[in-house]
Formats: C-alpha cells, structure tokens, sequence
C-alpha cells in the first residue's frame, strides 16, 4: 500500500510540473522563433528612431527566461524517465535476498547446492531423476521420494566421475514409476535472488548463474 501511496504522489508532481512548463511555453513562444523575431527587429529598425531600451530589455529578459524554462523542462523530463523506470523495476528489488520456486526446470549452484521442487499427484513406486549441465551432459543420477505432495531434490554437486561441480545452472529430469508405468514429473528450480538486472528495460532477476522474469516466480519459500 506504501509503494502504490508513493508511486501516485510521484506521479502527480510530474502531471504538475508539465502542465506548468506548458503554459509558460505557451505564454512566452518558442524560443528560436522569438531569437529569431527580435533579430529581425533589430535588423529592420530606423536608425532615425531606434527601439526603446526598456522595450528591447523586457525583450531580452523574456527570452532568457524562456530559455532557463526550456532547460527545466528538459531535465524535469529526464526526472520523469528515471523516475518512471524505477517505478516500473522496483517490485523486482522486493525479491533481492529471497529464496524463490521457479516455472523452470533449471537451477543454480548456490553455497554448494542446486534444488528442486517437485510434485506428485500420489505415492509412486519409485523416482529417479538425472542432472545435466548447460551442454546437455548428465553428470549425476539419484532416486527422490516417492511420497504423494511437493517434495525437493537437493543436489550437492557430486557428480558420477567423482568429480564436483561448484558453478553453474543445472536441468534436471524426472520420472515417477507406478505399477510399472513410468511418466515424466515437471521439475521447478529453486533458488536464491541475488541480483536485478534492469539494463534491457524490463527488470529481470539474477538467481546466481542465470537470470529468469518476474513472472517465472512460482512462490516465495
């Protein structure tokens, strides 16, 4: 509710700020037609009668002043922008330091450990489950629980050479075994936010190795 409270007050300061700058461009003219004007003036006048000075210094102060207000208009635009972006990136900054389920298969090697989520709709007979690395390659192969509901895969990083892995965004594939018939498990990745990448200008977040879009978010754990 705080966020939304902000972000309208933000928001109307800007609608101010414009609709002023507008009418006092309105009111004064474009700047370069009125350089223009004045100069033309002076060009044009009889030097028998020249231009009253209190006539051609009013003139001038307008024109400083249209000048100051189009410059303040130029960076209450880039205010706006910043603003305007930040506004639209800062729900992702909410999840910096959070532990999050994912609509991925993939995961991170956090502190040493890539997680899994998975569920199923009743007890199975058995689970096996295999990680690949970004290649494709299989590198460990183990069994989960068979137990009906959400359960997790912790992968420690051993792989099947003996060898392991301390980096990287891992897939895993699952397969449930009931009564002999075997079928694939969707796997949901798990993973700590650590960072927000707003750099393309659609906000994304960096759960170590890989980035993935806020709508990829499943749940907080």
């Amino acid at each position: 509710m705080t966020t939304v409270s902000s972000t309208s007050s933000s928001s109307s300061t800007s609608t101010t700020g414009t609709t002023s700058s507008s009418s006092s461009t309105s009111s004064l003219g474009d700047f370069t037609t009125m350089l223009t004007l004045l100069l033309k003036e002076l060009q044009t006048q009889d030097p028998t009668s020249p231009m009253d000075t209190s006539t051609f210094t009013t003139q001038l102060v307008q024109m400083s002043s249209l000048e100051a207000q189009q410059a303040s208009n130029t960076l209450l635009e880039g205010i706006s922008s910043s603003l305007s972006s930040f506004t639209g990136s800062y729900p992702a900054y909410s999840y910096l330091g959070q532990t999050v389920s994912t609509d991925s298969d993939q995961a991170p090697m956090q502190d040493g450990s890539a997680i899994w989520s998975y569920t199923l709709p009743s007890d199975a007979d058995s689970v096996s489950y295999t990680v690949s690395d970004s290649s494709g390659n299989v590198v460990y192969s183990g069994t989960g629980s068979t137990s009906a509901g959400t359960n997790y895969i912790t992968w420690k990083g051993t792989e099947t050479d003996g060898g392991t892995a301390t980096s990287g965004t891992y897939t895993l594939s699952i397969t449930a075994t009931t009564d002999n018939a075997a079928s694939s498990v969707s796997a949901y990745g798990v993973g700590k936010v650590t960072g927000v990448d707003t750099s393309t200008g659609t906000a994304k977040l960096t759960l170590g190795s890989y980035e993935i879009a806020m709508d990829d978010v499943t749940s907080i754990l």
